[in-house]
């Protein structure tokens, strides 16, 4: 789990608990002032449950009896209290603490083990407000079409754009079907505006809605990072990184190229592979370009860790502007 996000959302734990609290209080004051002898029979309730508690840690004559007795007293009132209640038009929880989530009661732990609905905030602290969100209203599956990749074959490819994009979406949807179970990454790469960022946000979008943490970043974003590791010990934006849940890098190969750049890149790549933390890494190069480009431990990785993507086809970008000009 990623750190640096525990005391915002354990805050946001105790203000639940806080105010689930209020509410009930507020349930029974109301419970008293109109029904008192529906409080009267939760009074006899807890009554019975102490003694219940009390008496079998004592030495008693035909406890068990004793025990099964009380036990009977309680489920009997406990029947009263819920009849009364709904007769009178509430529901037979209403006098009893309402939970969010009912696994860890609020608290976001079950035992020592965070709760799955602490994961859940942790992606919701860390999207709020941000410009990911924003855009992923719109670049989703709903709103992915096939229609802008041509059924014709061009005398470059094996098939067509469009043959090739479904099998990138079955490649895809099985990379998000085993997600939980698989140390694949995916490398799309291709020409300019074929679909590759807008497909990483298609993809980004389940993540996130399924409660995983990813972290999007540009290549040259990704630089900036890492330099602020490096030189600020920024140790939150390491662990952010290294842990989340998938990393994606969009347009490798538009950032500022140096020997330090590169060992820096070549370092996240690497421990993110040795760790099995999933990435998805989007670029503009070709293969021979990436090869040029990159040194061979980066290429080696790239090619041999990842899954190859590769996007052709006319550019939608200009295709859609057109669209919008008839």
């Amino acid at each position: 789990m990623i750190k640096g996000y525990q005391t915002k959302i354990l805050a946001m734990y105790d203000a639940i608990r806080q105010k689930e609290e209020a509410d009930f209080r507020a349930r029974k004051s109301h419970i008293e002032k109109t029904h008192p002898e529906i409080i009267g029979l939760d009074l006899k309730i807890g009554k019975l449950c102490i003694e219940l508690s009390i008496s079998a840690l004592k030495s008693i004559d035909n406890r068990d009896a004793y025990l099964h007795t009380l036990k009977e007293k309680i489920m009997d009132l406990r029947v009263k209290k819920s009849e009364l209640l709904v007769s009178n038009g509430f529901d037979m929880e209403y006098l009893n603490l309402h939970y969010r989530c009912n696994k860890c009661h609020d608290t976001g732990f079950i035992g020592n083990t965070k709760c799955s609905c602490f994961k859940q905030k942790v992606v919701d602290v860390y999207y709020t407000g941000s410009e990911l969100k924003g855009m992923l209203k719109t670049h989703n599956f709903d709103n992915f079409k096939l229609d802008y990749y041509p059924s014709r074959k061009s005398e470059l490819e094996s098939e067509s754009p469009k043959k090739n994009m479904e099998k990138i979406l079955s490649n895809s949807m099985r990379f998000l079907k085993n997600f939980d179970t698989t140390d694949e990454n995916l490398l799309f790469y291709g020409s300019s505006g074929t679909g590759k960022t807008f497909l990483s946000h298609c993809i980004t979008k389940e993540l996130i809605d399924k409660g995983s943490f990813v972290v999007y970043r540009t290549a040259e974003q990704l630089i900036k990072a890492l330099k602020e590791i490096r030189f600020n010990n920024n140790a939150s934006l390491e662990e952010l990184l290294i842990n989340c849940d998938l990393l994606i890098i969009d347009d490798l190969g538009t950032e500022q190229l140096s020997d330090f750049n590169k060992a820096e890149m070549f370092n996240l790549l690497n421990t993110k592979l040795l760790k099995q933390k999933k990435m998805l890494v989007s670029t503009n190069l070709t293969l021979e370009s990436l090869l040029k480009t990159y040194s061979e431990r980066i290429t080696s990785r790239l090619m041999g860790n990842f899954t190859l993507c590769k996007f052709f086809g006319d550019d939608i970008r200009i295709k859609k502007n057109l669209s919008k000009s008839k």
